[in-house]
């Protein structure tokens, strides 16, 4: 079965910056949702008329993975509002961000403590990978129609390339 709209693939990859730094490596087959949130547009485009045992080496712009980086999505915040155990790495939905925290933050991103000062606590709400050129070396492990459930949902259950909540001791996206 060749892959088109609407049907999912399940992928293993690496992930690299451009100087070769390894920064995700899924090593068992996972599921997306082609034609839903699951994965970036540039991908989806490029997995078009492949099929299993397909492999693809992508170089991806920021502007076509998860764009520039913002300086206004950075909020210096004081360290007072954060509990006492705060870590870099860390990371805060912005709906749930305590109250007294900047009011223009955005309540619809994740935030992630960058540095922590004795006063402050900056939080930024770019993606971890913003602003930076990505090497994407893939390989299509299955191929099968998507459910009407997973239409429906717009997703296969995995968006890795969507940044979920994670400890700092755990670098990678998913």
């Amino acid at each position: 079965m060749e892959i088109t709209e609407q049907c999912v693939v399940a992928l293993t990859w690496t992930l690299e910056d451009t100087l070769g730094e390894t920064l995700d490596v899924l090593a068992e087959p996972v599921e997306f949702l082609v034609g839903g949130t699951d994965l970036l547009a540039r991908i989806e485009e490029a997995l078009q008329g492949h099929s299993v045992g397909a492999t693809l080496s992508l170089h991806l712009e920021p502007e076509e993975a998860f764009g520039d980086f913002q300086d206004v999505l950075l909020f210096l915040e004081p360290r007072s509002l954060f509990p006492p155990e705060i870590e870099e790495g860390m990371t805060f939905e912005g709906g749930a961000l305590p109250e007294g925290c900047n009011p223009d933050a955005p309540r619809d991103a994740l935030y992630t403590v960058s540095e922590i000062y004795p006063e402050h606590v900056v939080l930024d709400g770019n993606h971890p990978l913003s602003g930076i050129a990505l090497r994407l070396h893939l390989k299509v492990c299955g191929v099968r129609e998507a459910t009407e459930e997973e239409v429906g949902r717009g997703t296969a259950g995995t968006g890795f390339f969507r940044v979920q909540p994670q400890s700092p001791d755990n670098p990678l996206l998913h």
